[in-house]
């Protein structure tokens, strides 16, 4: 059965309390749990993971990185100033799609940068919990001709890479 990790950074551990009005009111736990109800329905393991801690990051992205196992990652603060993150996605030649709960381009300065967004396959920020579900789906219902979707993924691929 193919497996989508799906990782997080620092502070999403505090969703459903941390800045609900940026954030949403939806706990890590609630997001992940439909993840994985949408993931089980079409035949997908979902690897869900939450670290403060970057070289936890690192060495998940390096591990599903290796396996060819593709990726949602919300890397919290780590976004903006990761090498270490950006260096095991390119060098391992991670599938990645970045995720944010808020649109960081409406947001401080600081947050317009990413170092994850040049090495992934796309972004999804702005839609809450639904920017989750949007990547997974772009990874459960993408092109198979391109080695994407759950077809693609059976045949060892997981999409289209930059």
């Amino acid at each position: 059965m193919p497996t989508i990790h799906v990782l997080n950074g620092p502070s999403l551990n505090l969703l459903g309390t941390r800045e609900p009005g940026t954030y949403g009111s939806r706990t890590l736990v609630e997001i992940e749990a439909g993840l994985e109800t949408l993931a089980g329905a079409h035949g997908v393991t979902l690897r869900c993971a939450q670290s403060n801690h970057e070289g936890d990051l690192v060495t998940w992205v390096q591990e599903a990185g290796r396996a060819g196992e593709p990726i949602i990652l919300n890397a919290g603060a780590y976004t903006h100033t990761s090498i270490a993150l950006r260096d095991a996605i390119a060098g391992t030649g991670a599938d990645v799609i970045e995720v944010h709960l808020s649109n960081t381009q409406a947001r401080e300065g600081f947050r317009h940068r990413s170092t994850v967004a040049p090495v992934a396959r796309g972004v999804i920020a702005g839609f809450g919990a639904l920017s989750y579900r949007l990547a997974l789906l772009a990874f459960l219902e993408g092109d198979p001709a391109d080695g994407g979707g759950i077809e693609g993924m059976r045949a060892g691929g997981s999409g289209p890479r930059p």
